[in-house]
């Protein structure tokens, strides 16, 4: 870019598994005049800010905090806090993000045990009971929403399991926190996270995290220290308690846009916000399959704010995206892993969540459908 101009990024159309498009007014929030990490103001907006995490996690959990860093930070936190060395766990694997939790297991010194399903489908309680009948296990990991296939998973009596067997339960909540029902409290989950910048319509950049206290008797009982200096959450609580305690320079702007992207959050509703996921999701699912194109996790197990779409025999897939993004402006993205070259990933998250972006998409595709 020439550097005798002003610095302009386009204005993306983004419809992909994220970042998700972002509301003005958590723009202009980000615009406010900075303070110290320690100012009286920003330690008021920092309580205010975890009610409002409380409200959109639906739990009463004291520890519940924006980690400083995107989504993968938030995972690594849920991770490294809880695993010693030799500790069992078992991951639930059925898709790139249930990989990338047994690798980041493995790397603080766990024994993990996989359970693999094929790309798309989702775990039954049994299914995680016969495994954790095998061997005492720590703690168990799924992923509510598996960003990469667009399958959500259901939580009924998942932490009842875990709990008979002695282990934690531990929730990737990235994709699912702000657009399908997350509730802590009720399913009785003691690790969660998430990530800013999917269904709560924020830059990335935070990680929305709460513990339960059978989770936090785990941290204090440890018998070695965390291994991750920066996500020890033994000191970051005293930041974000009553103390106060300095430990690291919080990201201020970043948090100025979570704290409005919440309040958008709250003035909504939840059950609305939901249902206007819901809503959209069904709109852009009627319009994919009159297109002909095939969606690739059956309805009952479909994720709303994410959809995975099989790309055609003999199409190109990322010709596709380039067409869309260049001539129309929109963002999707591709497969990963197993997935790669073989379905697109269509968002509508948050503030992309409008009749409007799925109108428009659908006339796009028909026409580069139709060129291909």
């Amino acid at each position: 870019m020439p550097t005798n101009t002003d610095f302009e990024m386009p204005e993306r159309i983004l419809l992909g598994p994220g970042p998700s498009m972002v509301h003005p007014r958590v723009l202009r929030a980000m615009t406010q005049p900075l303070v110290g990490h320690l100012d009286p103001q920003f330690l008021r907006l920092m309580t205010e800010t975890q009610e409002l995490l409380r409200y959109v996690f639906q739990t009463e959990n004291e520890l519940t905090i924006p980690i400083s860093g995107t989504g993968s930070a938030g995972m690594e936190s849920g991770l490294c806090n809880f695993i010693e060395p030799g500790d069992t766990v078992v991951i639930g694997v059925h898709g790139f993000f249930g990989n990338r939790l047994c690798d980041i297991a493995a790397r603080y010194g766990a024994t993990v045990r996989r359970l693999d399903k094929a790309w798309g489908d989702v775990f039954s309680p049994d299914e995680i009971e016969a495994e954790l009948k095998k061997q005492k296990v720590k703690l168990v990991g799924l992923v509510h929403a598996e960003t990469s296939t667009g399958a959500l998973q259901p939580m009924t009596q998942m932490s009842e399991v875990a709990h008979r067997h002695g282990a934690l339960l531990l929730v990737d909540c990235v994709t699912s926190l702000g657009g399908v029902p997350v509730e802590i409290d009720e399913w009785d989950v003691d690790i969660a996270y998430s990530g800013t910048q999917k269904c709560l319509g924020c830059p990335p950049g935070l990680a929305p995290l709460t513990v339960g206290e059978r989770a936090r008797d785990v941290i204090r009982e440890r018998k070695t220290s965390v291994r991750n200096w920066y996500l020890d959450l033994t000191m970051i609580e005293r930041y974000w308690g009553d103390e106060r305690t300095y430990h690291h320079t919080a990201p201020i702007s970043m948090n100025y846009a979570l704290f409005e992207a919440l309040r958008q959050v709250k003035e909504e509703g939840l059950e609305t916000r939901f249902a206007r996921h819901r809503r959209h999701a069904e709109m852009l699912w009627d319009m994919l399959e009159e297109l002909g194109l095939e969606l690739h996790v059956p309805l009952e197990n479909r994720l709303p704010q994410l959809t995975t779409v099989r790309v055609p025999q003999g199409i190109d897939d990322g010709a596709v995206r380039r067409q869309l993004l260049n001539e129309y402006n929109i963002e999707i993205a591709g497969g990963l892993g197993e997935l790669a070259g073989k379905v697109w990933r269509i968002g509508l998250m948050g503030y992309s969540s409008r009749e409007e972006n799925i109108r428009l998409l659908a006339a796009a595709l028909k026409e580069v459908m139709a060129a291909h």
